[in-house]
């Protein structure tokens, strides 16, 4: 009971979010359906035009028509004038004919319109949604799935809305018109004609439910193997590096030899389902031209009426498959909303209640702060230490001891629990400063610098796109990097690759710089973002900081002792708690961790080694 009131719950939330993807495409798609049910009234018109033309013009039959038609003969100059005129007969024919193909134009054209307009609705929205989501619900989630998810379930909502959803009511007309009208000319062949319907949608009922559970599996391990190809993509120099090819070849291809074999399994479901709806409607088709016939040598039955309700069973059957094809689509499509509705449903990143922005040039506060990440052990236990505004700190500690994660709760990546402690610059707790407000303002190179796929230039004013040439070179001294760009055939044109991938490490970390010093934030923090450029390069970026930013607040995160030598206070980690603090100088000869490092990396062992050197 509670799995179906949750289902429930669900289907009606992801119908609520269909109609907001609606919005903008609504007129469109109402045109598309008027213009479908202008169509199935012209179908429904010109079988009774040939019954009229067999049986009344030309048999000389008594008329059974309606009034309305009856009129129209009249003022047509009556039966006999048109059995004298039948081009009057084709040229209605023709009309309607006419009128059908403008109906069919019109909504192909509005109905493609609706879902182009749809399809960019839906990925405006989730694009929008995506980037404002938490930096935690990135890390559980893989980057394939998220694509697939706003790419091939994308189209598969569509397919539904445009090609079955929107045909929904010309299937009901013709339906409803086709029923009537075969009743009104013989009401036991049309008994004969209904009794295997039934039949047909209960089993087209009980096959949709199959094809949506073989749809869901197809679905995610297309979602797997849209992440796996994403995965190798990205890290091809890592494959490359380690030769893993061959092993990396032999996981897609296990994967997608399961993911191609679940595709074959619901073909032949859907293989099975429209052989025998075949059957069965050619069944319906048969009982009802053999029964036919014998009315109509029976004198039962009018030749044109039989002409007619032939035409008018076609119509019949063409409807009720349709709807069991209707609910296998709807099957696949409700998976793909399923799937959307995953993103759609995740809490976006929530706004600070106050939204102050208070000057950012005060002084940092970490007041025993302790974190830990979801379902983990805690990470960081109590950490408590103040920075004086225009100060450099830096930090020391093993892999794992949280210097991170410090930085990415002062710039509100990740929130603090109730309990967790306090961060505050200014006096003011970052929970009440305006988030976008806070990280324009808080300058960071990561450990793995990002580069996007495009020019030097453009990576570098990312953040002020206004920037001249003359202003990137010079943030690019700062972090001596204009020297090597100068070098390249195109300069700051060059186009750097996806990830930055046609640099090399030392000049992605340098490009990374130059970024943030663009940026002109009061707050820079360096996390590990000098490990990859050598120590004369790493003494001249330290140098440029001084010069040109002193009075900025400066975090160095390095497992280098020389990156940190000229800061003005150093903190050693140790298992998410401080371990040491105080200056460079004092902590050379303090006896602990630091003097530890220093010796190894300044005294006879020319490597770099020990737990905290790597």
């Amino acid at each position: 009971m509670e799995k179906k009131e949750k289902k429930k719950k669900n289907t009606k939330q992801n119908i609520r979010l269909l109609g907001r993807f609606l919005k903008g495409s609504r007129l469109l798609f109402a045109a598309a359906i008027l213009s479908a049910i202008i169509s199935a009234l012209a179908d429904m018109i010109n079988p009774q035009i040939i019954r009229m033309a067999i049986d009344n013009v030309l048999g000389g039959a008594a008329p059974t028509q309606s009034p309305l038609a009856l009129r129209l003969v009249e003022k047509a100059g009556g039966f006999r004038y048109l059995a004298e005129h039948l081009w009057i007969m084709a040229l209605a024919i023709v009309i309607v004919a006419a009128v059908k193909a403008a109906a069919q134009y019109l909504f192909r054209v509005s109905d493609t319109k609706a879902s182009e307009t749809l399809v960019k609705t839906m990925r405006d929205t989730l694009f929008t949604h995506i980037e404002r989501l938490p930096f935690s619900w990135h890390g559980k989630n893989r980057t394939g799935d998220i694509i697939q998810r706003c790419t091939s379930d994308i189209d598969t909502l569509k397919n539904f809305v445009s090609e079955q959803l929107t045909q929904v009511f010309r299937i009901v007309i013709l339906l409803i018109l086709s029923i009537i009208f075969m009743l009104r000319m013989d009401v036991t062949l049309s008994l004969i004609a209904l009794i295997p319907m039934p039949l047909i949608l209960i089993y087209s009922f009980i096959f949709s439910r199959q094809i949506e559970k073989g749809f869901e599996e197809a679905d995610e391990a297309e979602g797997v193997l849209s992440a796996m190809v994403q995965e190798n993509l990205t890290g091809v120099r890592v494959v490359r590096a380690f030769g893993r090819e061959r092993r990396e070849k032999d996981r897609f291809d296990a994967q997608n030899e399961a993911y191609t074999n679940l595709w074959f399994k619901l073909a032949r479901v859907m293989a099975r389902y429209w052989c025998s709806a075949d059957v069965l409607a050619s069944l319906q088709v048969m009982l009802v031209v053999i029964f036919g016939a014998v009315r109509c040598i029976n004198e039962q039955m009018l030749a044109g009426e039989y002409v007619a309700f032939i035409t008018y069973n076609g119509m019949l059957v063409w409807p009720v498959r349709m709807l069991g094809r209707m609910l296998a689509e709807m099957s696949k499509a409700g998976v793909s909303l399923d799937r959307i509705a995953y993103i759609m449903s995740a809490e976006e990143e929530r706004p600070s209640e106050k939204s102050l922005t208070p000057p950012m040039d005060g002084d940092i506060v970490f007041d025993q702060v302790s974190f830990a990440y979801e379902d983990s052990p805690e990470m960081l236990h109590g950490i408590s230490f103040r920075l004086p505004a225009g100060k450099t700190l830096g930090i020391l500690g093993g892999t794992g001891s949280g210097k991170s994660t410090m930085m990415a709760l002062l710039s509100k990546l990740y929130l603090l629990p109730e309990g967790g402690g306090r961060i505050s610059i200014g006096g003011v707790d970052v929970k009440d400063i305006d988030t976008a407000y806070l990280r324009r303002n808080i300058g960071m190179v990561l450990q793995e610098p990002f580069l996007f796929s495009r020019t030097l230039k453009e990576n570098i004013a990312i953040m002020r796109p206004e920037m001249s040439l003359e202003e990137v070179r010079e943030v690019s001294r700062s972090a001596c990097l204009d020297e090597t760009v100068m070098d390249f055939a195109k300069g700051y044109d060059t186009f750097v690759g996806e990830r930055g991938v046609t640099l090399s490490g030392g000049q992605k970390q340098r490009a990374a710089i130059a970024r943030t010093l663009a940026q002109h934030a009061p707050i820079m923090i360096f996390d590990d973002s000098l490990s990859a450029v050598d120590t004369e390069t790493d003494a001249k970026i330290r140098a440029a900081l001084r010069s040109h930013f002193a009075g900025a607040t400066v975090i160095l995160i390095s497992h280098r002792i020389t990156t940190l030598s000229q800061a003005d206070e150093v903190l050693v980690l140790e298992k998410g708690r401080v371990a040491e603090r105080g200056t460079p100088d004092e902590l050379k000869s303090a006896g602990g961790i630091y003097q530890q490092i220093y010796e190894i990396q300044t005294g006879q062992h020319a490597q770099e080694g020990g737990r905290y050197a790597g």
